[in-house]
């Protein structure tokens, strides 16, 4: 099976000496629970691996009965290290602290317990790590699959990625495109929303979160204001609650909104957002019109591809440390702005919507960004820009 980099990552880690809990994170469906089987079956520590998916929030004594089972097994076999795994830990109400006891009650007895938890909701992870395993932990962050990884496990060209984006699981349905954008609904879109976006935070108006949630997917790579969006929703809410709720949906790694670039902060959260899915299968799911249709025609093409770039970037902000922007005044336009600590890489792609632009020429005349590129016409070829490393981008 395909190994995601993070591979050698976790089984580094969990091969060393017992120091911190790893902690690996990231969207729904993208193979993290795979991937940490892969890891356990490689390396030779015995190990017990269980998940809460199907575990009541409210049964709290679950998860230390786990930790009582790796214990019995470890000195049952009088092993001198043990790894438990625990999948879908956030599920778990007050899942941290109980951790945190039952970690430091390990390291209080001098007991070598390994420890990898594993969960898809990045708001509730976050809440009780920040909470109450803080120094105790590291995080492994994986995202959507790239460009690279899905044509190196299932041979996809670069259009193909550009329209049914990155979820591994459903790659060989791309060629029945209607049964794979039901999957795309039914098996990852609605509980992403249910479990993950609705669960993580107080959501008075969950009509609401899913109607933006879809309107932001058919929007990615164009711009929008909350007031607009509003007047195109059919439930009631204000400003405010929208962009409350768009950081939740970023949060869970399935749409942000951009903010424009602007020296002062103010002028970067009073902006109008620009909507980029985190993944191209959500844009293709709720704005396509199909793939043939929409790889004939040059307009709408260069949007997919514009929005594909996004993508990329956006993915990769977490791993790479840098944030993403856009950028615009009057009719000079950059599609994408990143900073990072400072340094700036202006990003402009021409491919089918527009194949000239001033806005570079504008932007590195008033911020002087260390880089600026052209993707597609004129400039770096689309699929070789979306195998980059971003952060030798920003060192450079």
């Amino acid at each position: 099976m395909y190994q995601r980099n993070q591979f050698k990552t976790i089984t580094s880690r969990i091969k060393e000496d017992r120091h911190f809990i790893q902690v690996i994170a990231g969207p729904r469906q993208i193979g993290k629970s795979t991937l940490i089987n892969q890891v356990i079956e490689s390396i030779d520590i015995p190990y017990y691996s269980c998940t809460a998916d199907s575990i009541a929030a409210s049964n709290m004594g679950w998860i230390s009965e786990q930790w009582e089972t790796a214990r019995s097994n470890m000195t049952a076999n009088n092993l001198n290290e043990y790894l438990l795994v625990i999948d879908e830990i956030q599920k778990i109400s007050n899942w941290s602290e109980i951790v945190k006891k039952e970690w430091d009650q390990d390291s209080s007895n001098k007991l070598n317990i390994k420890v990898v938890l594993l969960g898809s909701s990045r708001l509730l992870l976050k809440k009780g790590l920040t909470e109450s395993l803080a120094g105790r932990f590291e995080m492994i962050r994986m995202g959507h699959w790239t460009f690279k990884e899905m044509h190196e496990a299932f041979g996809w060209d670069i259009n193909q990625y550009i329209y049914f984006g990155g979820y591994p699981g459903c790659a060989y349905m791309i060629g029945n495109e209607s049964r794979w954008k039901q999957y795309i609904i039914d098996s990852i879109a609605e509980p992403a929303i249910a479990k993950d976006a609705l669960m993580t935070a107080t959501v008075y108006k969950p009509a609401l979160l899913r109607q933006l949630f879809e309107l932001g997917c058919s929007y990615s790579g164009e711009l929008l204001s909350l007031n607009k969006m509003l007047g195109q929703l059919d439930d009631a809410g204000n400003v405010t609650t929208l962009a409350g709720y768009l950081e939740i949906l970023s949060e869970c790694h399935l749409i942000k909104g951009l903010q424009k670039y602007a020296n002062d902060n103010s002028r970067k959260y009073n902006s109008i957002p620009k909507y980029q899915v985190y993944n191209q299968a959500l844009l293709s799911v709720y704005n396509g019109h199909g793939y043939v249709e929409e790889r004939t025609n040059p307009t709408r093409w260069g949007r997919w591809t514009e929005s594909a770039v996004g993508a990329y970037l956006v993915g990769l902000s977490d791993q790479c440390d840098y944030k993403v922007y856009y950028w615009r005044e009057k009719s000079d336009e950059v599609d994408f702005i990143l900073s990072r600590r400072g340094r700036l890489v202006a990003i402009e792609v021409k491919s089918g919507k527009r194949t000239t632009s001033n806005g570079l020429t504008a932007f590195r005349e008033k911020f002087s960004p260390k880089n600026s590129v052209i993707v597609g016409s004129g400039g770096i070829p689309v699929e070789e820009f979306l195998q980059w490393d971003l952060g030798k981008l920003l060192d450079n």
